[in-house]
């Protein structure tokens, strides 16, 4: 198996809605998240996948959230905008274009600071 990852970041304010702690008040991060892809074969030039083309992927998704207040977007206007719950929104968005290129995306992690980080994967 043959596993590759990138890396890219965004920057965005939210706040945790029903949390008692400071989280609850409007505050910005400079959110981190990188990709995990996984194939048992390479392609014909001896890659997973360009690394060019997972960095457009994801920055295509991030741009959605890059310098906004992430509560107004679906589905944060619904569900708390936690690192969690940012993760496995990422991992759906770019999810299928990975299936249709026959690639495993194995998880996606979202670093809200240098010190913590939550991921979401599949099983």
């Amino acid at each position: 198996m043959y596993q590759i990852s990138v890396k890219s970041n965004f920057s965005a304010a939210h706040n945790l809605r029903e949390y008692n702690g400071k989280c609850e008040n409007l505050h910005g991060h400079n959110w981190y998240v990188e990709v995990f892809i996984e194939s048992e074969v390479l392609n014909k030039e001896g890659m997973v996948i360009d690394f060019k083309d997972v960095k457009s992927i994801l920055k295509k998704t991030l741009e959605c959230m890059d310098h906004k207040y992430i509560n107004e977007i679906e589905p944060f206007n619904k569900i708390n905008p936690t690192s969690e719950n940012i993760a496995e929104f990422i991992f759906n968005k770019i999810n299928p274009e990975f299936k249709s290129r026959s690639l495993n995306l194995a998880k996606v992690d979202v670093w809200e600071t240098d010190s913590s980080r939550a991921s979401y994967y599949e099983e």
